[in-house]
């Protein structure tokens, strides 16, 4: 079955996209330098975009980002003409924001609103739209790397591949740690926090940003919503617990003091596991923790299309029945070869892979 692009559909206030770009042949042609301005790009246009950015991994020849991505404010709510105008200074600099401001001004004074609203209108377009994020993203990032190495033609492999990501705790943390758990797949390290162009290892080191979404993770009840029992939840705590999930361990089992949590953590660092590993059990009709399955490249979050529980997924499938041929009856396909936590909901997408769930 062709994968479907999907668009998350009006009735979610809310969307969730894990986005993966590749570049061209796959060459490794991102070192230290270009995953720094990398990162700088995409946290400047997620601040632009009004989005979200909850984990992302800056690989030496591919990203991944889980972004939030509201729904587009009505035209009531807006911003007016200075608004717009100190949104772009703020994050695209002087000249884009002087050049906006002269021409609304023109229109203005020739009260010429309609090309004043088409103008607006062409800005906020770049707002609230993964799509519009990714372009954004990939294109001025292209710009800066031909010029810094001299070269020409594209950088990136295609336009770039995305799967729409449940909101509730169990589908949205999995796909998080999927993500942070990246450089430890590739066996770049043994701990996602020694690697710093991974959304865990920024918040580990203090950013802001990253803090934030740590924080907001490490709230949510594996079955949805937020923890009845939580307020705010302080940095260090999110940071203890998301560790937690990364490793597999249960919050309540790990020591709570500083220095013998570092301990504990040291001493069960989880190798990878071997995709042979992954797919004898799998033939033998075995299932793998959700610990060991975060830890194995695994198809479904980068070609599941939709990602969720079996009635988010249902529901995806009837905003796009038309996609699909008549003999499909429901759009839910559990996921293979993965043992959930006892009690978590289990994790459902459009696809039914038959072979390569391990990659």
């Amino acid at each position: 079955m062709r994968r479907p692009r999907l668009k998350a559909p009006a009735f979610l206030p809310v969307a969730y996209y894990h986005c993966v770009s590749r570049v061209v042949n796959r060459e490794f042609v991102f070192g230290e330098e270009e995953k720094d301005k990398l990162v700088g790009y995409m946290r400047l246009y997620e601040r632009f975009g009004g989005l979200r950015v909850i984990s992302y991994c800056i690989m030496s020849n591919h990203f991944h980002i889980l972004v939030e991505v509201p729904q587009r404010p009505d035209a009531a709510a807006l911003p007016d003409d200075a608004g717009l105008v100190a949104k772009v200074r703020s994050c695209l600099g002087d000249k884009l924001a002087n050049d906006l401001e002269r021409q609304l001004d023109l229109h203005r004074k020739q009260n010429n609103d309609s090309a004043a609203e088409e103008l607006r209108d062409r800005w906020f377009a770049r707002m609230w739209d993964v799509s519009a994020f990714m372009k954004v993203l990939k294109q001025r990032f292209s710009q800066w790397f031909n010029g810094r190495h001299a070269r020409r033609g594209t950088l990136w492999e295609d336009r770039f591949r995305s799967v729409l990501v449940e909101g509730k705790g169990q589908a949205l943390r999995a796909m998080a740690a999927y993500i942070d758990l990246n450089p430890v797949r590739a066996k770049i390290c043994d701990d996602p926090k020694d690697y710093r162009w991974c959304g865990y290892a920024e918040a580990v080191a203090g950013g802001k940003e990253a803090r934030e979404v740590v924080e907001f993770l490490s709230s949510l009840n594996p079955h949805g919503g937020v923890r009845p029992d939580e307020g705010a939840i302080l940095s260090k705590e999110a940071l203890r617990r998301w560790r937690c999930h990364l490793f597999g361990i249960p919050e309540n089992e790990a020591r709570q003091t500083e220095e013998a949590l570092k301990g504990e953590m040291a001493a069960i660092h989880r190798e990878r596991i071997p995709r042979e590993k992954a797919l004898e059990v799998l033939a033998r009709g075995g299932k793998l923790s959700q610990a060991d399955y975060l830890r194995c490249k695994v198809r479904y979050f980068s070609d599941g299309a939709v990602i969720g529980g079996k009635a988010f997924v249902n529901e995806m499938f009837a905003a796009v029945r038309d996609r699909f041929g008549p003999k499909r009856k429901d759009g839910a396909r559990p996921i293979r070869g993965l043992d959930g936590d006892p009690g978590d909901e289990r994790l459902f997408n459009f696809r039914q892979l038959r072979k390569g769930v391990f990659g």
